[in-house]
Formats: C-alpha cells, sequence, structure tokens
C-alpha cells in the first residue's frame, strides 16, 4: 500500500520488503511470517541506536517508512536495504554458502554504518 502525504507518495514497509522479496503486492499468504521477520529486524535496530526511542513495530501495510525513519535523516536510506537483507536471510536464505556469505558480510558493513551514524546524530544532540 502506498500512502500519499502531503502530495508525496509514502512507500509501505511490508509492501517494498514483499517486492524486494519476490512476493508480489496482492499475495498475502506469507504477510505473517514477513511482518515478523521485520519486526525482529526493528528490534536489532533499537540495540544499533537506529530509530524510534521506543521501539518500533509494523502490523500491516499502512506502515511507511517515514514511520520509522523520518524523512530529514537521509543518512539512514539504507536501512531499508539492511531490513530487506536481514528478512531475506531468515525468510528465504540463499542455497549457495558463497551468496549466503556474501549476504552476511553486506548485513554486517550495514550494521556498522548505521550504528555509525546513529553515534553521530547522538553526539550532535548531546
Amino acid at each position: 500500500m502506498e500512502t500519499l502525504k502531503e502530495g508525496v507518495v509514502m512507500e509501505s514497509i511490508l509492501t517494498s520488503i514483499k517486492k524486494l522479496l519476490g512476493v508480489t503486492k496482492d499475495d498475502t499468504h506469507f504477510d505473517s511470517d514477513i511482518i515478523i521477520h521485520i519486526n525482529s529486524v526493528f528490534t536489532i535496530l533499537k540495540r544499533l541506536g537506529v530509530g524510534p526511542v521506543n521501539g518500533f513495530r509494523i502490523e500491516d501495510e499502512s506502515a511507511v517508512w517515514t514511520d520509522f525513519i523520518p524523512e530529514e535523516h537521509t543518512d539512514f536510506e539504507s536501512v531499508k536495504t539492511y531490513v530487506y537483507q536481514k528478512v531475506k536471510l531468515i525468510f528465504d536464505p540463499p542455497q549457495s554458502s558463497a551468496h549466503m556469505e556474501a549476504l552476511k558480510e553486506s548485513i554486517r558493513e550495514f550494521e556498522w554504518s548505521l550504528q555509525t551514524a546513529a553515534e553521530l546524530i547522538e553526539e550532535e544532540v548531546t
């Protein structure tokens, strides 16, 4: 679901992750599984210092990315790819060990980058 806010199309978290996983928007068979995995990743992001202080979760396709990270925080655009990669690793892991290791390495790099960006913002605020 894409919603309109002040004339700007807001991208649904669930729909965008489903698209990256190769699941069509209309196929709701795996929605509950994917939502559980997305929420698990949001828990990890909270521990990394990324996202709302009180945590974040989705329940359906109505939650959009700017609900999690405000538009002005452009340093966190990689959150979308990170969430996709973590969900992919749980929901549909690669069969090839080389692909698996490449995905895990990419995830580690995103974690470092996101945590560093969160720490820099925290230092600016304090």
